[in-house]
């Protein structure tokens, strides 16, 4: 069982800055051409990432947090996919191996990027993959867990998106967040706290898997019926319970898409701003698209760009993979 998840502070936040500098990217900030009337979103490209992921930030820092003795036997996550290549690029940058739990059905683009990274793959059953995830552990593993969520180290390598968003991008008022475990949205929006309280954290998901709206609507975490489609990494079935209370008082809104509204800011992404958006990334993009929210001037966090080649090519297209 994990504790209650607190709150990073900036004295950490920066540690992981200085931790992870050189690994990660200091991503772009670009216009959307493409904006509602009367809105102004900008894009924060963590695409750009060498690993395609944002995760390449909590992973890193999580990874050099580790007592460098402790990491011989390798390390290992359960991830859907950009977790586990932030594990094995740390891995092989380390000298050490990697395993990737993955479920079955895990994004064929994420797998060969683990072939080719030397990762050793576990594919695991949903429940089972599921299981491991909320136990932290898979007993039969050698090697040292890498939580990307639950990890205060992760969680500062997260938060540091939100410094540079708020470095980049001063007058913003919002930021739209891709909602899946949890890491990303709640360490962004420490970084916002302790710097700027006034600009909102807005997690978003999917209507047809929407965990967060669903224990914000109960007054905790609840199981959900979910059907993620084709974007993998949100829309688990419930929130992790030592997630919950920090995610209640680091967001301040949810809000929710349909596979079509992802689909289409995919297409748009790359038609009118030559950016690949996995279908996790683009999340907060149609988000932004829809223009539910009430600020004029809000940042979209593309949080990956590994999407299955047939995938794009299918919502190309116009068609729903």
């Amino acid at each position: 069982m994990f504790d209650a998840v607190k709150p990073v502070d900036m004295t950490q936040i920066e540690a992981a800055r200085a931790r992870i500098e050189g690994l990660s990217t200091i991503t772009p900030l670009v216009g959307c051409d493409i904006a509602p009337p009367g809105k102004t979103i900008r894009l924060k490209l963590e695409n750009l990432q060498p690993i395609g992921s944002f995760k390449v930030r909590p992973i890193a820092n999580a990874v050099l947090s580790k007592k460098r003795g402790d990491l011989s036997a390798g390390i290992y996550t359960t991830s859907s996919g950009n977790s586990a290549l932030g594990v094995a690029w740390m891995a092989r940058r380390l000298g050490i191996s990697a395993t990737a739990v993955v479920p079955a059905g895990a994004p064929q683009a994420k797998l060969e990027k683990l072939r080719r990274l030397g990762t050793r793959i576990d594919m695991r059953p949903d429940d089972v993959w599921w299981r491991a995830i909320e136990a932290g552990t898979l007993e039969e593993q050698a090697g040292v867990y890498i939580d990307a969520v639950r990890d205060p180290a992760s969680l500062a390598g997260d938060a540091t998106i939100g410094v540079e968003v708020l470095e980049q991008w001063p007058d913003v008022e919002a930021i739209l967040v891709p909602f899946g475990g949890g890491g990303l949205a709640s360490g962004i929006a420490c970084a916002v706290r302790a710097l700027r309280p006034d600009v909102k954290i807005i997690a978003c998901e999917l209507a047809s898997a929407h965990p967060l709206q669903a224990a914000f609507a109960a007054g905790a975490p609840t199981a959900t019926a979910h059907d993620a489609g084709f974007v993998s990494g949100v829309g688990y079935g419930s929130v992790l319970p030592e997630m919950w209370p920090l995610l209640r008082t680091m967001i301040d809104e949810v809000l929710t898409v349909s596979l079509a509204q992802v689909a289409q800011a995919i297409k748009l992404l790359s038609e009118h701003n030559r950016i690949v958006a996995e279908g996790a990334g683009a999340v907060s993009v149609a988000a932004a698209l829809a223009a539910q929210y009430s600020q004029s001037k809000v940042c979209a966090v593309i949080s990956g760009g590994n999407i299955d080649s047939d995938v794009f090519a299918a919502i190309l297209r116009g068609q729903m993979p």
